[in-house]
């Protein structure tokens, strides 16, 4: 991403208040002095379009896959920004209709890349990752917002997976 993006994309995260100062618990149990809230950057038109024009740069792949629920905004914009299908990973199949884990249309073989909103253990990432293997998806790239530094990038590596962030929590922790 180039200096001014970088600059650009941070400036609209700090103009949608997604980025927070105090004391946060994290989904993973940890708490954190600072938190990234993806609904704020993925709700503000601005920040949404810088996100899906930096990841349409980026996607080589054919497909694109979203996490649900918070990476579900992503995908979609930048699907349209791209005109690349996707598919959306339920956390776990659903309970009724079809009892799908994954929505949309996925071939076997076929090439994604994962787009998640921030990364920081790479579970949920890595369990999105996994579902899609299974379904016989070749994955070998996620494409994240926002990469806090605290181990995903090594996770998923062991998996044979690059992270590839957008920004890190050190891009936006600088700029303070």
């Amino acid at each position: 991403m180039a200096d001014q993006d970088r600059e650009d994309l941070i400036d609209a995260l700090r103009a949608a208040d997604a980025v927070r100062f105090g004391e946060f618990e994290l989904s993973h149990g940890g708490t954190s002095d600072y938190y990234v809230d993806k609904y704020r950057f993925e709700t503000d038109p601005q920040c949404l379009s810088l996100i899906a024009e930096a990841f349409a740069t980026r996607i080589t792949e054919p497909t694109l896959a979203g996490v649900a629920l918070g990476a579900v905004p992503l995908v979609a914009a930048t699907s349209l920004a791209s005109e690349r299908a996707y598919v959306v990973v339920r956390k776990a199949a659903k309970e009724y209709g079809t009892g799908n884990r994954i929505e949309g249309e996925l071939e076997d073989g076929e090439e994604i890349a994962v787009l998640e909103d921030i990364a920081t253990t790479g579970k949920s990432a890595l369990d999105a990752v996994g579902a899609l293997r299974e379904a016989g998806a070749c994955v070998s790239r996620v494409l994240v917002v926002v990469d806090r530094e605290e181990g995903a990038r090594e996770r998923l590596a062991e998996s044979d997976v690059e992270l590839e962030a957008l920004l890190t929590a050190s891009d936006l922790l600088d700029a303070e």
